[in-house]
């Protein structure tokens, strides 16, 4: 099974695909990390890093559904193009498909999670602060076939046990 996560960055889709993962012993694969050591290789980051790093991760999830494994992608995934990426590869690999989408209603806690986020990655507040605002405004509904897909919207401004319980539970239904 192809398990898309899909929320704004310091969501907490991260940590929620982490547990999940760990308890259900699948690989999760993260977009970021994968842009991460595109820009880290010397490619601008005026290049589209963004997209390659969807391409690579799904190339790579490709590979591990054709061996019969679950994989969870970890993504932001605010576009209609980037939710078919997994809707459509789904259907190559003959793999089931389902979306996990985070949100965080607590505007302080996610605030505070972007502080942290750019302290980790040595970016100012602010400019991922700015990010994610221009990301809300890019988000767009879910609509196509993405649209058609099982999803389960979970509020991180809650316990995580209580998300990774419904999470699972969502999964095995």
């Amino acid at each position: 099974m192809l398990i898309a996560m899909a929320g704004l960055p310091g969501a907490g889709k991260t940590t929620l695909a982490e547990v999940v993962g760990a308890r259900r012993k699948i690989t999760v694969m993260s977009v970021d990390q994968i842009e991460t050591a595109i820009l880290k290789a010397g490619i601008s980051a005026g290049q589209p890093t963004g997209l390659a790093a969807y391409l690579v991760a799904a190339a790579l999830a490709e590979s591990v559904l054709m061996h019969d494994r679950d994989i969870i992608i970890d993504a932001v995934n605010a576009v209609d193009p980037a939710r078919e990426q997994w809707v459509e590869l789904a259907e190559r690999t003959g793999s089931g498909i389902r979306f996990i989408e985070v949100v965080c209603s607590d505007r302080d806690e996610h605030k505070a999670r972007l502080v942290e986020r750019a302290a980790k990655r040595e970016q100012s507040a602010a400019v991922v602060r700015n990010a994610v605002e221009h990301n809300l405004d890019e988000y767009s509904p879910w609509t196509g076939a993405s649209g058609a897909v099982a999803r389960i919207t979970l509020d991180s401004a809650g316990p995580i046990g209580v998300n990774v319980e419904r999470a699972v539970a969502f999964l095995d239904a």
